[in-house]
Formats: C-alpha cells, sequence, structure tokens
C-alpha cells in the first residue's frame, strides 16, 4: 500500500508525521527529525507491519551514483529514529529489527487528510488583533512597540472590561457545552487468537478474562466486565461503537500467538473519541511468563493513565500447563462449549486436575466452587451434595488467599443460603471493596440479600450499577427488573422491560416480568393475553395463574396450580396468593422452606404475596427465615 497524496499525515501512538512538510510532532509538539531517520521512517509508514528490506532502504537513501558506508549510515539513521520515538531495540513498539532481513513498523496507523488532523492543544492561535510595523532597524522597532506599549496604558482600563466580558461569555459556553471531566472506563475486547490450531481459543479467551480481573485492581479505574466486552468477539472492528455501546472511553485490544512454550502477545491500548493509541506493548516471552505480562499490561496502563493498583493484591503463579488446564476449564465452565451438563463436569474435571497438581492454586479451588455450585442449581440427584462440596472449595480458596474477591462472593451467597444474613451481607461487602468492578457479584448482592432484607433502595442501586458495569449482559438487566418490581416501580418496571425488549425480544425473564408489573398495575386483559402467549414455559404458568386469580377466573387459576411442575411449590405460592387463600400459600411458603429452596426468604418480598404481610404466620416465617418484619 501506498500513501496517497491527499492523505500526508500519518498517525502513530502520540505522534503525526507530516509527509509535505517533513516534520514530526507528538502530541502536538515538534520533535527534531535529520532527514535520513525521517526517510526511514516515511517508508516504514508506506506499509506498517510488512518487512521493509535493507536493500530497498539503500536504494531510496542513497542513489547508486552515491559512495557512503550504506551499513553504518542506516544503522545510524534507525538509532536516530529510535531516540525520537523513545524506542528501543530490545523492546520495540514501533521499528522492529528483522535480522539479516530488514525492519517492520509495529504500531497501528491512521492516514489522515490536512482536515482531518487533531489541533494541537498548544497550537497558539494566528491572527492578531495589533500588528507593530517593521520599519527595517531595531530602533524603529522598539520605537513602534513602545508606542504601542503607550496606547495600550492609557486605555487599559477599556482592555480589561472587553478581556472580563469576553472571559465571562467563554467560561459561561464552556460550563454549557463541555461535558464533565469523566473518570477512566475501559472495555477490553478479547484477544484475538492468531494460532491456527483448532480449539485454542481458550486460551485467549482465559488470557482476556484474566486481564479484565487484573486492570479490576487498578484504582480509579472502571472495567466493563467480561460479557460485554465478549459480544464483540470476532465483529469488525469499530472502537467507537464499542465505546458508545459499552460507555467506555478506552478500549484494550491485542492478540496473542501461542507456539509451544513461547507466547507473542500484542497489547494497545485506545482512546474512543478519536480512535488514537495511547499506549502499546509487544511481549515476546515464554508461557512461563505470561503472570509477569500480565502485570506489565496492567502497570503500563496505570502508568499512562496516571493511576494506582490497589495494595495487598495476590499474584499468582503455577506451572505452564497447570495454568493451561485452568484455562480450559474457564472455557468449559464459561458456556462456549455445547451441552450444559456435559460441560460442567468436563469443567469441574479440569479444575480437580488443576487443585491436584497445584493444591495452592486458589483460583483453581474458586473455579471448581462456581462450577459445583451450578451443578447444585441443576436439580438433578446425581449433583445431590454439591452446593456442600462448592462451599468447602471456595472457603479453601479464601484461605489460600483472603484478598480473592470472587471467593468473598461466593462465601455471601454460602451465607444467605444458611439464613446467616448479616455475615452474608459483610462478604459481598468485602467482595466488592477488593474489586468493585464485579457486576453479577452486585446483582446477585442486590436480589439475594439486600432485596429479602427490605433494603430496597440500596437493591436498586447495586443492580443500576451493575448494568452500567454490564450494558449488555442479559442477567444484570434481568436483574435490575427484578428489583424494580420487587421495590414495587411498577412504571419503571414497565419502561425498563420495554427498552430491554426492543433490543432482545424473545427475553422471557423481561417478558414476565412485563406481565407482572401489567397485573399490579391493573391491566389483566394486557398481562393474560402476554401471558397466554408464553404458557409453554413452566416459569410463565405461575405468573399466568396468577393474573387468571386476579381477573376472577378462578377455575382457570386452579387448574393451572395443579400442573405438575419442577418448581411447583413457587407455582403454588404465587397463584394461592393471587386467590387469596392465605392457608395453602402460607403452606406452599413452608414446604419451599422444608425443602430448602433458595428462593423461600425472596419470596416473602413478592408483590404477588403481599396481601400475606399482615398473617401472624406470615411473621413468624420471616423470623424463622432470620429477617426482620416487613414495614
Amino acid at each position: 500500500m501506498h500513501i496517497v497524496d491527499e492523505k500526508r499525515v500519518i498517525r502513530f501512538g502520540l505522534f503525526e508525521l507530516d509527509l509535505r512538510s517533513r516534520e514530526l510532532y507528538k502530541q502536538g509538539h515538534k520533535i527534531h527529525l535529520q532527514e535520513q531517520p525521517f526517510q526511514v521512517l516515511a517508508a516504514l509508514l508506506e506499509s506498517p507491519g510488512e518487512v521493509f528490506s535493507r536493500e530497498e532502504l539503500r536504494r531510496r537513501m542513497w542513489p547508486g551514483d552515491t559512495f557512503v558506508d550504506f551499513e553504518v549510515g542506516l544503522n545510524a539513521a534507525v538509532k536516530r529514529l529510535r531516540q525520537a520515538l523513545g524506542d528501543s531495540a530490545d523492546s520495540p513498539r514501533f521499528v522492529e529489527t528483522l535480522p539479516r532481513l530488514g525492519y517492520r513498523f509495529l504500531a497501528p496507523v491512521t492516514f489522515l487528510r490536512e482536515s482531518e488532523r487533531a489541533v494541537s492543544a498548544t497550537a497558539t492561535p494566528a491572527t492578531e488583533t495589533t500588528s507593530v510595523p517593521s520599519r527595517g532597524t531595531a530602533s524603529g522597532s522598539i520605537a513602534a512597540v513602545f508606542g504601542v506599549a503607550q496606547s495600550l496604558r492609557r486605555h487599559w482600563w477599556k482592555i480589561a472590561a472587553v478581556v472580563l466580558v469576553i472571559g465571562a461569555i467563554v467560561g459561561f459556553s464552556l460550563r454549557l457545552r463541555r461535558p464533565a471531566v469523566t473518570a477512566p472506563v475501559i472495555a477490553v475486547l478479547p484477544f484475538k487468537n492468531l494460532a491456527t490450531q483448532p480449539d485454542t481459543d481458550y486460551f485467549s479467551d482465559g488470557l482476556t478474562d484474566e486481564i479484565i480481573r487484573n486492570l479490576s485492581t487498578i484504582e480509579g479505574l472502571q472495567v466493563r466486565s467480561r460479557t460485554s466486552s465478549f459480544a464483540f468477539k470476532d465483529k469488525p472492528r469499530n472502537i467507537r461503537e464499542v465505546g458508545a455501546q459499552l460507555n467506555a472511553n478506552l478500549v484494550l485490544e491485542g492478540s496473542v500467538l501461542r507456539v509451544g512454550d513461547t507466547l507473542r502477545i500484542n497489547a494497545q491500548l485506545v482512546r474512543v473519541p478519536d480512535d488514537t493509541p495511547v499506549w502499546s506493548g509487544r511481549y515476546d516471552r515464554e508461557m512461563k511468563d505470561v503472570f509477569a505480562i500480565q502485570d506489565e499490561i496492567s502497570s503500563s496502563i496505570v502508568t499512562q493513565l496516571r493511576l494506582k493498583l490497589r495494595t495487598g493484591r495476590r499474584r499468582y503463579h503455577t506451572a505452564p500447563e497447570i495454568y493451561d488446564t485452568y484455562l480450559r476449564g474457564l472455557a468449559w465452565s464459561k458456556g462456549v462449549r455445547p451441552g450444559p451438563v456435559a460441560k460442567l463436569r468436563e469443567a469441574l474435571r479440569l479444575f480437580q486436575e488443576v487443585v491436584a497438581k497445584d493444591p495452592e492454586f486458589a483460583p483453581g479451588h474458586m473455579g471448581m466452587a462456581r462450577v459445583l455450585s451450578k451443578m447444585s442449581a441443576t436439580r438433578q440427584a446425581t449433583f445431590e451434595g454439591a452446593f456442600e462440596q462448592a462451599r468447602a472449595a471456595a472457603e479453601k480458596a479464601l484461605r489460600l488467599d483472603p484478598l480473592l474477591p470472587e471467593a468473598h462472593d461466593f462465601m455471601g451467597e454460602s451465607r444467605a443460603r444458611d439464613l446467616e444474613w448479616d455475615q452474608a451481607e459483610t462478604y459481598y461487602r468485602r467482595a466488592l471493596a477488593l474489586d468493585p468492578n464485579l457486576s453479577e457479584t452486585r446483582s446477585r448482592f442486590a436480589s439475594r440479600v439486600l432485596l429479602p432484607l427490605g433494603k430496597t433502595d440500596e437493591a436498586v442501586s447495586q443492580a443500576r450499577r451493575a448494568v452500567e458495569l454490564e450494558p449488555l449482559s442479559s442477567e444484570a438487566w434481568d436483574a435490575l427488573l427484578l428489583v424494580l418490581y420487587v421495590a414495587g416501580r411498577f412504571d419503571e418496571t414497565i419502561q425498563t422491560c420495554q427498552r430491554v425488549l426492543a433490543s432482545k425480544p424473545d427475553d422471557t425473564f423481561a417478558q414476565n416480568t412485563y406481565g407482572r408489573a401489567l397485573t399490579q398495575k391493573g391491566r389483566l386483559a394486557e398481562a393474560i393475553a402476554l401471558f397466554e402467549k408464553l404458557q409453554d414455559n413452566p416459569g410463565t404458568r405461575r405468573f399466568l395463574g396468577y393474573a387468571y386469580a386476579k381477573s376472577g377466573r378462578r377455575a382457570d387459576a386452579e387448574r393451572l396450580a395443579a400442573v405438575p411442575d419442577p418448581a411447583q411449590l413457587r407455582q403454588q405460592a404465587i397463584i394461592y396468593s393471587g386467590l387469596g387463600d392465605a392457608d395453602r400459600a402460607m403452606n406452599a411458603l413452608w414446604r419451599m422452606a422444608a425443602e430448602r429452596d433458595p428462593n423461600a426468604s425472596s419470596f416473602t418480598v413478592l408483590p404477588e404475596l403481599a396481601f400475606l404481610r399482615g398473617d401472624p404466620r406470615f411473621k413468624e416465617f420471616r423470623r424463622k427465615q432470620n429477617l426482620p418484619e416487613i414495614p
């Protein structure tokens, strides 16, 4: 590719090269660059990423009739170019040497027309309001300046008034038009896997997960979570679109090439508004250095953004083959392969292999805990006792690393199941103090602890924050819908459901919540019509039965309450409440508690069961659940 004439400014990193004026700028400041280093740079920028041979450079810089020590001259030119760019031959960011071949330009480049060139913040306006005529002599110039100075002194009060007025107008205008300075918000796009072997995405995806986790240790940096970032995997690069959808002003992108025990990782931090790289790094290392690379990327971003790392976060080290197995386990547990039960079993096997080989690797135990917890939620007999095993694995992870936020998160969930609400709240708050960017933790904290405790305002706040961190996560939006509904904010629930359904029309949870809010607003015909379209979904029947009951269709409600369902007690608690049958509704609640249904406590705050709140038996049930009385 050759640079066309109309695009004569080339931007890379913090630099701009003007091909016509033959000048190099860094953030608007001119950098001294001699002719030969300029020629080398211009040549490499013609084909960024491709090898430019030394022989091609010789022909361009020294024609055939020029007698010069070419090797010495070229080496000196490249050295001076690197000095101008602040680059290094050992760890190149811009100019890479390929022994016996030539050179290659590494950083992404943007070709600009003159009209597209960014105006430097240090540029000086060209227009002047007062000119000093030149007399051709020093004395003439001095006299002219002296005369102007006298004139300025005579009219200083007029000038001062004008300056004040202009200053006030400009200041007011800036306050109206300039957006507030915002904190850095970063989205980490899935690193591109450059390996040619099949089924190796687990490594690049897992590495991306780990980088997201590490960046969360940077104080003052908001980090968009995995679900939203991975929505852009394998899609055409569009940094501005990523920024708009994730509400991020920075994007970290990169690539991973693994060949045996060697790694090549390229990373680049891009400013979203103008798609300009602000930092890039390239790491050619051995697999055993993968943890060091992650730390170096975090440290570089800290330095670039002038932030600081949170203290006390542990850095992990394990053998390369064990870490590879751990990343495979993450891939299976994150849902990137088909077959839910088979997936969970394979993920568990891999994590068990990790902790067997390295019992001190806390993330391996935490991976086991999460997989076992998912198994326990399947309600299959073969997974009986899975949650107790999950709890033991999380406790082991926490003993190994008391600062592991995911372990505190899990222990919060565990204590909530045990109805130990104070401890559950403490664990969740500790997890969020260690890593404020944990979107799923905020959603769980809101729905599983704050709602049952009746702390609805904080639950709404936590759920909103989770959506900010994961704007493309269905789970985060579903948690917000639930919290808004339980808080009794039915109009807002309806509006938020409509927003979700506009982009995801098949979101069953949003459809159900929409219908539930319509029911509470008395719009029963609309709710029933919606639920009847969804009634093949077992989770919808309970809400349809409740709507039938509230509309006077008692026989239809009774019929649905009797339909066999894996969660029939939940179904009956809601439908019997709609029928106003306190005895049968309370009986269903007590049986849910006896079967250790983790939703028994949260059912007590559902709007459908609100009519029971004055019943002494309901108050006793809340006390048995270690919950305060609902005011």
